[in-house]
């Protein structure tokens, strides 16, 4: 990354790759960048398929811009669904039936054979269990307050929700998380942190931070777009 670069943050995408081409159109993204979808990209939306598939190619639409994407609980439990009839339920019961209607050739019904081997490379070799810049912590979920990044139990990082604000990170750093969608179509702006995850699939938005100025870009599955600010919110 070049000297000076932004952090821009992307709230839980769930499949909405309207909502996502609409939002990366929309954000200012300058060589030396960072692009970092915090999680749940997949499941419940409609074209979990077209998602990735932008993603995929993300350096080849934003030349000089870096992506570091996320893993979230959904990825982990598509990946798992491989393992066993359980699991694969599981899956399907939290909006897994979506993302393989997504892969349904000609209309027909999918099965996870259908999932091209470079979305699997991508959801077990490209995704990262959190980032951390000068100022912030990027993850999916929550964190221990009194804990390192790195010794962070995945409970917390994917699983747990954040609907009391938290006390301030070890740190000293913000937390900016999905995760705990955010009925009002809006981020939530905590003392310590800041949820973006504003129900792109629930006929909400898809959010989009610049964790250094503050600047909040939205789209939806309409392909409508919105600018705010944090401190306006």
């Amino acid at each position: 990354m070049t000297i000076g670069g932004r952090y821009f943050a992307l709230g839980d995408v769930h499949g909405c790759a309207t909502a996502l081409a609409a939002l990366l159109d929309a954000l200012p993204l300058r060589p030396g960048d960072v692009v970092i979808p915090l999680g749940d990209l997949v499941d419940r939306g409609p074209d979990s398929r077209g998602v990735l598939d932008r993603l995929i190619r993300f350096e080849a639409d934003f030349p000089r811009v870096e992506l570091i994407p996320l893993r979230g609980n959904h990825e982990i439990m598509m990946r798992e669904a491989r393992g066993g009839v359980e699991e694969r339920r599981r899956w399907l019961e939290c909006g897994g039936d979506a993302t393989l209607g997504s892969y349904a050739p000609l209309g027909r019904g999918a099965s996870l054979k259908d999932v091209p081997a470079e979305h699997w490379t991508f959801l077990n070799e490209r995704l990262h269990a959190y980032h951390e810049s000068d100022d912030c912590l990027f993850v999916h979920a929550n964190l221990y307050p009194d804990l390192p990044l790195a010794e962070q139990p995945d409970f917390m990082l994917y699983w747990e929700f954040c609907h009391e604000p938290p006390p301030p990170h070890q740190s000293g750093k913000r937390m900016i998380c999905g995760h705990t969608r955010q009925r009002s179509g809006l981020p939530r702006v905590m003392e310590n942190a800041v949820c973006i995850d504003t129900g792109a699939c629930k006929g909400g938005w898809l959010t989009g931070l610049c964790a250094e100025t503050g600047e909040v870009w939205q789209a939806d599955e309409r392909g409508r777009v919105r600018t705010l600010w944090l401190d306006e919110i």
